[in-house]
């Protein structure tokens, strides 16, 4: 079976149905414990030092791992993508264009689909039909964040791995949902943990995993991540086609589309608070300006760069903001 890479979400059921195994390049970079030398490879090779780490990761991966194949995703995404994808063209890789079309019209998402259809050779039927079977594993990962925020069972980690994990499904979906299903039966045997604080993460998935793990030292537990769980598409369930699908899709299109979604899981999560994380020399860190005027609860903004762990200040800041929001709930 054929590999290609990805750099962000696409329509995976397109990939599938014309026989690639998909790998996302931001999930082999950021789980490799040796994440640094695809940067230091990215920055050898000329990207600034002042450019978003994860781009310079994503280029490392798909030198060094001999990508031949490539989505690039020229609307919807950060517009370093498209730099990116000169420089890997340059390098040899064939670049395949997927849009996210900014109207976030339904007739538009249709004809960006179909465009894509097109390139591999395969029929809205055969994608249906990889849409279908792929709806049952997005069932089970829906399973698991109910498992988080309404048994309070499932860890945010667990939760923000496997949702994450829905961009390729490691590459392999039928291994992914026999994984998925044991994690599943195995969270569930678990007693529930309760915390006073119910909180959101919002914004790009992290460099810095241990932030759920110094959050839970305290009295407090994430509920929800935002894109990672847009990755996994929750709402495909009741779609009625790839088409709707991804329309519904928030993550790439205008941020009050997504703000909408938020704020509907603030609600129905009951959560208290959200961290915001935005990547160093990131576009979406400007929106930031737009989010925390919207929001009707607690939000505090941090950011990453290349390293993978929280550094001192963050974390100080992380556990003023947490003490804050504990005696504002206590005072209500």
């Amino acid at each position: 079976m054929k590999n290609i890479g990805i750099t962000t979400t696409v329509p995976i059921e397109v990939l599938i149905a014309a026989g690639y195994e998909v790998k996302d390049l931001n999930n082999i970079f950021i789980t490799d414990e040796n994440y640094c030398k695809y940067i230091d490879d990215a920055e050898k090779d000329g990207f600034p030092r002042s450019s978003c780490a994860f781009k310079k990761g994503v280029y490392g991966v798909a030198v060094k791992a001999g990508f031949k194949e490539i989505i690039g995703v020229t609307e919807g995404d950060c517009s370093n993508t498209k730099a990116l994808e000169e420089v890997l063209r340059m390098k040899g890789v064939r670049v395949y264009p997927f849009a996210y079309p900014q109207s976030h019209r339904l007739e538009d998402v249709k004809i960006s689909l179909d465009k894509f259809m097109n390139i591999f050779k395969v029929s809205f039927e055969q994608v249906e039909r990889i849409r279908i079977r792929l709806v049952k594993i997005r069932k089970l990962i829906k399973e698991l964040d109910e498992l988080t925020y309404i048994e309070n069972k499932a860890t945010a980690v667990e939760n923000h791995i496997y949702q994450v994990s829905a961009s390729d499904f490691n590459g392999n979906y039928k291994e992914f949902e026999n994984d998925l299903i044991n994690k599943i039966e195995e969270i569930k045997k678990r007693n529930p943990v309760e915390k006073k604080l119910r909180l959101g993460y919002i914004g790009t998935p992290p460099m810095t995993l241990d932030l759920y793990e110094y959050v839970e030292k305290f009295d407090a537990r994430f509920v929800y991540n935002e894109i990672q769980r847009e990755f996994a598409f929750p709402r495909a369930i009741n779609c009625n086609s790839i088409y709707e699908q991804y329309y519904d899709y928030t993550y790439p299109y205008d941020v009050k589309f997504r703000l909408e979604e938020i704020d509907r899981q603030i609600h129905e999560r009951k959560i208290d608070a959200l961290i915001h994380y935005t990547q160093a020399f990131c576009y979406r860190q400007i929106e930031h300006i737009v989010i925390k005027n919207s929001i009707s609860v607690p939000i505090l903004n941090i950011e990453g760069d290349k390293l993978n762990a929280l550094d001192e200040r963050t974390k100080l800041r992380i556990e003023a903001f947490l003490d804050m929001v504990i005696d504002l709930k206590e005072i209500e």
